[in-house]
């Protein structure tokens, strides 16, 4: 059995301090600094007069703040199933900019979203808390119905793989990577909450479905062995 939404959550109640290092807070996620500088520059050249964005899962707001950078007028819309998180975004993202800042506790899954309300909207690591292929679904159109007309929507998160033997030779790489960085208890702590909360779903799967809900074009920006920032066009 997979852990639950709450269960999920109170883990990352406590783990607030290490996400608040825009360094080394995803330091798990092989290449997390170099994804992190693609996404928000890929997001500041698709949608250069953007003023409204949402961050999906923002933990303790690092994207957010890295896209302040480039867009300085967002106005900022906040989910996250973790209130301290939550709370620890909306401090660091309204010290850093003067516009709205709105936060919201919960599961993408369960909240309300309005038609065309925003420029932007980014999920950094959250997305393979999704279940059943009906919730990949019901998401991916919930956000294309969130955007305006040529808004876009960019993803960095875990993949899964579909050939077998593929996915055993990269989890391999990926242990190895983990043993180098802290050694083989961090690489068993790891894989143990992967393994009890994550289910996610292959690149090319999710590609697929982002044409399938309506967006117009697909952008791969990278993948490093079990890892992939990808986006698409409203």
């Amino acid at each position: 059995m997979k852990s639950t939404p709450e269960q999920i959550r109170q883990r990352f109640d406590k783990d607030v301090e290490r996400f608040a290092n825009i360094e080394t807070g995803q330091s798990a996620t092989i290449d997390a600094p170099l994804v992190l500088d693609l996404i928000t520059n890929a997001v500041a050249v698709a949608n250069p007069l953007a003023t409204t964005l949402l961050d999906i899962g923002c933990g303790a707001g690092n994207y957010t703040l890295k896209l302040l950078e480039r867009l300085p007028k967002l106005s900022t819309t906040l989910i996250d199933l973790s209130r301290p998180m939550l709370d620890r975004a909306k401090e660091r993202i309204s010290n850093k900019s003067g516009n709205t800042v709105v936060a919201i506790p919960g599961d993408i899954r369960d909240v309300s979203l309005t038609d065309g309300q925003f420029d932007i909207v980014i999920a950094a690591a959250v997305l393979h808390h999704l279940r059943a292929d009906h919730e990949w679904e019901s998401v991916f159109r919930k956000i294309y119905q969130s955007l305006k007309s040529g808004g876009s929507f960019w993803v960095a998160d875990l993949v899964h793989h579909s050939v077998p033997a593929v996915q055993v030779m990269l989890w391999d790489r990926y242990g190895q990577y983990l043993t180098e960085l802290k050694g083989e208890s961090y690489r068993d702590e790891v894989f143990g909450y992967i393994e009890l909360e994550d289910t996610p779903r292959p690149l090319l799967f999710q590609i697929d479905l982002l044409r399938q809900v309506g967006f117009s074009q697909v952008e791969i920006l990278h993948k490093n062995n079990c890892f992939a920032a990808f986006g698409a066009i409203k």
